[in-house]
């Protein structure tokens, strides 16, 4: 048989290293080669090819429909984003088989990965896939298969105008026991921009009144909502990302946060953009006060994957991201100094060796690269010193030519 001569059947997809999974971007070029190999001659069909990626969600809801009788009610919803074929080995055109001898044998193949893709996601009740799956086909025998997954990450720039401003909300609560009234409690809090990466801090600015007879706590958490949605029904799944509690406010205190630090953990993207899927994050900042719910603040967020670039703003809106540092100035005397004596800088031996051509040798390796290399590297002569003294007086023989003639 067949498959008692195959030894290995697998697919390796380029950069892959041991069995870490490949990330990839929409619209990037996929690689790679299913390999065969064999303990002995054998006789094959096909070798069929076939790049899959998918968004699916599916979940059940009990409902009643009396005191008796109860059922189950199944939604579920599906999203193509790719679909690739190829043949890598065919068969003959007289309908023959093909014989590959014993040993190693590759079939390479790519395809393009198209331009708008939902990130690789792994949820309760859905998830985005993408596959590599390759079908060994040999007559009168059943089909070996082999399958490869591959991760794919949308990349979100959270350098936008949308993410990078800020965030901010208030709100208050009137705390109540047994119908009596026992105070208010507000919050206002604000973070320096919308979008995020995994692994930054966000500095949290916050302002908790407790004027109740109780003391409070506050706190703050990211929450991960996903949300599926599959015949105009929604089903959505809150997690807490990451969390930090604050000190407890005494009764009529008020407490402030000077960009009480919270750290992203390494988190799966925002999916935005996908009909049956999303993931979004908030930042909540609560207040747990004693005998009535809590007070809750949120914040929206994104989560993205191309990181804040080095010269833009963190903690202004966007119109002073495009904004000139003009704080250097300050740094700038009233009176400058007077510059140096030029021969307190170059003296005359290093003069005449700047002015000396170069000989062959060293022009060797200048001579080879571009002309201007070597026009940056040319110095003009030294100018004289300054001196009161008239080099080249005038001589006393020379009459004075009249300007009138």
């Amino acid at each position: 048989m067949i498959f008692e001569r195959l030894k290995r059947f697998f697919i390796v997809l380029e950069a892959t290293e041991g069995d870490d999974p490949v990330a990839f971007s929409p619209g990037q070029a996929v690689s790679g080669r299913v390999v065969l190999e064999l303990a002995a001659a054998a006789r094959l069909g096909a070798l069929r090819l076939r790049a899959m990626g998918a968004a699916r969600v599916h979940w059940t809801e009990s409902r009643s429909a009396g005191s008796s009788t109860a059922y189950t009610q199944s939604y579920s919803d599906q999203v193509e984003f790719l679909s690739h074929r190829d043949t890598l080995l065919a068969p003959p055109d007289n309908g023959e088989v093909t014989i590959l001898q014993a040993g190693r044998h590759e079939f390479p193949f790519t395809f393009q990965l198209p331009e708008t893709l939902a990130t690789s996601f792994e949820g309760k009740h859905g998830s985005v896939r993408y596959w590599v799956k390759a079908k060994l086909h040999r007559p009168w025998s059943t089909v070996k298969k082999v399958k490869k997954e591959f991760t794919v990450i949308e990349p979100i720039d959270i350098n936008t105008p949308a993410l990078l401003a800020p965030q901010a909300g208030a709100k208050e609560k009137l705390a109540r026991a047994w119908y009596c009234n026992r105070g208010q409690v507000s919050v206002t809090a604000k973070i320096d921009r919308k979008g995020y990466t995994p692994g930054e801090v966000i500095p949290i600015f916050a302002e908790i009144d407790n004027c109740t007879s109780r003391a409070v706590v506050p706190k703050a958490a990211i929450i991960q909502t996903q949300t599926f949605i599959a015949r105009g029904t929604k089903k959505q799944k809150k997690s807490v990302v990451t969390s930090i509690v604050g000190d407890s406010i005494a009764a009529g205190k008020r407490e402030v946060w000077h960009g009480r630090a919270l750290k992203i953990p390494p988190v799966g993207p925002s999916i935005l953009q996908c009909r049956i899927i999303q993931v979004e994050y908030s930042l909540k900042v609560c207040v747990d006060i004693p005998g009535t719910s809590k007070l809750l603040l949120e914040l929206p967020l994104v989560i993205g994957t191309i990181p804040l670039h080095p010269f833009g703003s963190r903690t202004s809106s966007v119109s002073s991201q495009y904004s000139v540092n003009l704080d250097w100035l300050s740094t700038i005397p009233e009176q400058p100094e007077a510059p140096p004596e030029y021969s307190a800088v170059v003296s005359s031996p290093e003069a005449e060796q700047s002015l000396a051509p170069p000989c062959r040798s060293e022009l060797g390796g200048i001579l080879e690269g571009p002309f201007f290399a070597y026009i940056q590297e040319f110095r003009f002569r030294p100018p004289p010193l300054y001196s009161e003294i008239d080099p080249n007086p005038p001589s006393d023989n020379i009459r004075p030519r009249c300007m009138t003639c």
